[in-house]
């Protein structure tokens, strides 16, 4: 390599890395039971526009019931068998908060009060897997479960050719039973009859993307043998404590999801709310959450996640371009809203929960109890404003 050449490639880098570096430094990292505000009109955005998006969602509250037990088994009541298993809380209203740069720009509602949050726990739940993988429990996503998971849950010849990747990607096609629920009977098609579910052709792992908590909560179960300590416990400790999150947050499980882990009793928790359970949390909370991935998975000058894993959770999935490691991703596809950046990434819940996140604009969204299909002219409301 000449000396021109060897030049211009280290002046790129160090342009690629001051880049990094002064985004990091803009960032503000509010310390536990503060958060610095500014106005709009700090970064020109126009304050009038952005209320507007505000007020639209306060107006637009989900239209389910504030008693989350019955809006559950109101949205469910076509899964045979559906029961709730687990712990549920009546909801508030609205609530929401809008980051610029780590500095809050907006807020509504009640955003200290804990509520559920249903599958935005799915992005805690891949949280989890991260931090396998950067302490070395897991040395790939493309590893073998059943390396891992000793009993009965992958030993078939269809399951045990289930990756970790698979299993984040909702495209395990895993068939079983977990804690009652039959992984057929979790979302099942509209034709056809439970006997025509059952009797289904099981799809190569990797090739078919199905949403379906049952196989989520395999994938909590197998992580929970792995970190062979409860999976909140390992939240709190390597995420939520290090971000100054409140203590108010909770994750559950259900009532029979309890295993013994060397002869210790432990609760495998559900990466959703679908049955009850799921990670209760506070609008501030989900916020610093959010914050986390919005500085790819640093806080303050600690890298709590792989440096790579922001970019790997929002890498398209084979079997389906608008999701990631269990989180949403704006590309093309069936999942795409048309005048909204494609870069944007996003966790979302039943309910309206959502956690919003933009690395270029250095934004952080996050709304709760929005009726879910008022989301993208919400956010078209705010990126109006910008």
């Amino acid at each position: 390599m000449n000396y021109t050449v060897k030049t211009l490639l280290l002046s790129l880098l160090f342009s690629i890395c001051s880049s990094y570096i002064i985004q990091s430094q803009e960032l503000y990292f509010p310390e536990r039971g503060t958060w610095e505000e500014k106005t709009p009109d700090v970064y020109n955005i126009n304050s009038s526009l952005l209320n507007e998006a505000v007020q639209f969602a306060k107006e637009h509250e989900y239209s389910g019931s504030r008693d989350l037990r019955q809006a559950i088994l109101k949205g469910f009541e076509h899964e045979p068998f559906h029961t709730i298993l687990g712990p549920t809380k009546k909801r508030g209203g609205p609530a929401g908060i809008i980051l610029k740069d780590g500095f809050m720009i907006a807020k509504w509602g009640d955003i200290t009060r804990v509520d559920m949050t249903f599958s935005v726990t799915k992005s805690f739940l891949s949280t989890i897997a991260g931090l396998a993988i950067k302490d070395s429990l897991i040395q790939s996503s493309d590893e073998l479960v059943s390396a891992y998971v000793w009993d009965q849950t992958f030993k078939s010849e269809h399951n045990k050719k289930i990756t970790w990747r698979h299993l984040l990607t909702q495209s395990s096609d895993w068939s079983g039973q977990l804690w009652g629920g039959f992984d057929w009977a979790d979302r099942p098609p509209k034709e056809g009859t439970i006997d025509d579910w059952k009797a289904r052709t099981l799809q190569t792992p990797g090739a078919v993307f199905e949403y379906n908590d049952v196989r989520v909560n395999v994938l909590a179960y197998s992580l929970l043998q792995v970190w062979r300590k409860p999976l909140p416990q390992v939240l709190k400790e390597k995420i939520m404590d290090p971000i100054q999150a409140s203590t108010t947050w909770r994750w559950y499980g259900y009532d029979n999801s309890f295993v013994t882990i060397d002869g210790l009793q432990m609760q495998s928790v559900s990466g959703g709310g679908h049955s009850g359970g799921g990670i209760f949390i506070n609008t501030l909370d989900q916020a610093r959450f959010g914050l986390l991935f919005l500085a790819d998975g640093k806080w303050n000058t600690e890298q709590l996640l792989p440096e790579n894993w922001v970019k790997e959770i929002t890498t398209p999935s084979t079997a389906n371009s608008n999701y990631g490691y269990m989180w949403w991703l704006n590309k093309k596809g069936n999942r795409h809203w048309e005048n909204l950046p494609e870069h944007l990434f996003y966790a979302a819940g039943f309910g309206g929960n959502f956690i919003v996140i933009d690395q270029k604009q250095n934004l952080v969204i996050v709304t709760r109890w929005l009726e879910p299909k008022e989301i993208e002219p919400f956010l078209e409301k705010v990126y109006k404003a910008l």
